[in-house]
C-alpha cells in the first residue's frame, strides 16, 4: 500500500478552482444587441404572463422556450417570423392582440430574443 504524504487545504482549493474553471464555468453565449433589445421587451411585455401566470390564467399560458429550442410555436405550427407577427398582433385563445404596440424593430428584435430559447 502506498501513503501519499499529506495534502494542504490550499492546494486542494487551489486545484478545485482550476479544476471548476477549466471544466464547466462556462457563461452562456451573449446575445446580440437585438436579442437584448428583445429580452427586454419579452421581460417587460411577455414573461408576466408566459412565465408568471400572474393574471392566475387557467390554463396557463403556455412557455414559449420551444420557438427557439425546437422551431414551433405552443400549437405546433411551424414558428416563422410571419406565425409569430400574427400571434403577437392578433392573439390566440385567451392571449390578447397587441397590434400597433410594436415597431417593426421591436417586433424583429422580440423574434430575435424567442429564436434564443429565452436565453
Amino acid at each position: 500500500m502506498k501513503i501519499f504524504p499529506p495534502v494542504s487545504f490550499n492546494f486542494i482549493f487551489l486545484l478545485s478552482i482550476v479544476v471548476i474553471v477549466a471544466t464547466g464555468c462556462q457563461s452562456a453565449p451573449k446575445l446580440t444587441e437585438p436579442e437584448l433589445a428583445g429580452k427586454k421587451l419579452y421581460q417587460s411585455r411577455c414573461q408576466h404572463c408566459h412565465e408568471e401566470n400572474d393574471l392566475a390564467l387557467n390554463p396557463p399560458p403556455p412557455s414559449l422556450h420551444h420557438i427557439g429550442e425546437q422551431g414551433i410555436l405552443p400549437n405546433g405550427g411551424a414558428a416563422t417570423d410571419a406565425a409569430i407577427i400574427k400571434v403577437v398582433n392578433f392573439g390566440k385563445n385567451k392571449m390578447p392582440g397587441f397590434n400597433g404596440r410594436f415597431t417593426d424593430e421591436q417586433m424583429a428584435d422580440l423574434i430575435a430574443y424567442l429564436r434564443t430559447g429565452l436565453k
